[in-house]
């Protein structure tokens, strides 16, 4: 289907309007659908040897819909006008059967009519399998060394190419690529084991983009580093408890603010009408304003124009168009992400933040680029301010209560800081928090030149799940009086 995508555009139209008319034709007040082809490679070997080759397609149409107040969904695989209608139809039964009337406004958005496509200069659905798979292989062949155990390594290319018309009259199409790659190896010995990834541990990192981004990342060139690293740490000294300075590398920051950021100013869990994987939120709404999240130099956006990034689009799949918005500004939560739904309930906004995992699947409100904004300096002049503490390097494991109030961190490796210089290898590091006072021991971020933007391709959220791709921008940066390891 991809292959065919100018004869695709005016099939997934005819559809579209199909359903809206059905859905609208029986009484919806509101509706829009969503024709969605999505193809997705992924590669992956392990110890030599190839583990993992996929190659697959889907395509359906999604139907959402307003009648008295209430939502209803339903989805058909079939891209046909029956299959559209009937879906339209469905997913106003639905609606009906929910006890109402209810009452439900959405925050008022233009209609639009566009057409967007990721940039990119090599389609990584032209570059075939075999040279996927030989890129794994060296980058394995790479990893070999004293005491390593495991050898790993992958790469991955999706196409989601999309459809929305909604009965607003907004009509717009998105082609969005992506692609990234990744290593990771363990090391076992005396019965310790430690592992090492790059360029980020979870299934590397992902960026919307062509296949020079893989190209770009050197997995081969960085396997002998991480195999290195990975044979010292089983000989590593364990990493000191107590209360000290930690300073993280852009990697953990970006899951840091992933995690105790990104999901607790979600306005759907603040409400509660959304709690699975890890739950709600401490936050309240009447918080926006007058809450201080964390230090002054704690400044977080949101914003899905950013170049790269995996929640980057020109529409969300309500039809807002993307814009940059400021959720912590000077420490203070000046913003949340929000559906029109919830921004019209808050009074603030207009939305912007929902994406569906698919054509069979609700949208749901999503992070798309959740950024902390850089500082000033380097790493070594993060560094250079610390008598004695710790520097620590990748995500290994994390834990956040239901709130994402209370949490626990671990890194594969980490440093001691000793006079402001790196001193010994460290194994098995961990920190813990509470979000606001954590973020408020932040007193130093590094600079736009150590800056990047690491993408994160497993987001869990909703029932049924959906998985969301989200991209970070951040770099190291350092915090006073942070609990490591376990308390005594």
């Amino acid at each position: 289907m991809q292959a065919k995508r100018a004869d695709f555009a005016p099939l997934m139209r005819d559809l579209c309007s199909a359903a809206v008319d059905a859905a609208t034709g029986t009484g919806a007040e509101y509706a829009d659908a969503r024709v969605v082809a999505k193809r997705n490679q992924f590669v992956a070997t392990k110890n030599g040897r190839v583990e993992r080759l996929t190659d697959s397609d889907s395509e359906g149409i999604g139907v959402r819909v307003l009648v008295n107040g209430a939502w209803g969904f339903a989805c058909d695989r079939r891209l046909s006008i029956e299959g559209a209608r009937e879906a339209a139809l469905r997913a106003c039964t639905f609606a009906r059967a929910a006890s109402g009337p209810h009452s439900r406004q959405l925050a008022p958005v233009a209609p639009a009519s566009a057409t967007h496509r990721t940039s990119v200069e090599r389609d990584p659905f032209e570059v075939s399998l075999d040279e996927k798979v030989a890129q794994c292989l060296a980058a394995d062949e790479g990893l070999a060394g004293p005491d390593i155990v495991v050898r790993q390594a992958m790469v991955r290319a999706q196409r989601e190419h999309k459809l929305l018309l909604t009965s607003e009259g907004t009509e717009v199409e998105q082609e969005l690529i992506e692609c990234g790659a990744g290593i990771e190896c363990a090391a076992a010995r005396d019965g310790v084991f430690q592992m090492r990834s790059y360029p980020s541990a979870h299934v590397g990192s992902s960026c919307q983009s062509g296949w020079e981004y893989v190209d770009g990342l050197d997995l081969s060139g960085e396997a002998p580093r991480v195999a290195e690293q990975a044979a010292a740490l089983v000989r590593a000294d364990e990493c000191p408890s107590g209360v000290m300075t930690v300073v993280l590398d852009g990697d953990q920051v970006a899951l840091q603010v992933h995690e105790s950021v990104g999901h607790p100013t979600e306005l759907d869990r603040v409400y509660g009408t959304e709690a699975s994987y890890a739950g709600t939120s401490f936050l309240k709404a009447d918080d926006l304003g007058s809450l201080r999240y964390g230090s002054e130099l704690m400044n977080i956006t949101a914003d899905p124009t950013t170049a790269g990034g995996l929640g980057s689009f020109a529409f969300d799949d309500e039809g807002v168009p993307a814009e940059r918005t400021e959720v912590v500004e000077a420490g203070m939560l000046t913003g949340f992400l929000t559906s029109r739904e919830t921004a019209a309930k808050i009074g603030a906004g207009n939305g912007g933040s929902m994406r569906a995992d698919g054509w069979n699947r609700m949208p749901l409100v999503r992070m798309t680029n959740l950024h902390l904004e850089p500082g000033t300096g380097t790493l070594d002049d993060l560094l250079a301010d610390v008598s004695d503490g710790v520097y620590m390097e990748t995500n290994r494991s994390w834990s956040i209560d239901d709130k994402r109030l209370n949490f626990q961190f671990g890194t594969q490796i980490a440093w001691e800081i000793k006079a402001g210089k790196l001193g010994r290898m460290l194994r098995d590091a961990t920190y813990t928090g509470i979000t606001p006072q954590f973020w408020g021991s932040l007193d130093a971020v590094a600079g736009r030149d150590s800056w990047r933007l690491y993408g994160l391709t497993n987001c869990g959220k909703g029932q049924p799940g959906q998985s969301a791709h989200v991209s970070h921008g951040a770099a190291p940066a350092r915090f006073r009086n942070v609990q490591v390891g376990v308390r005594s």
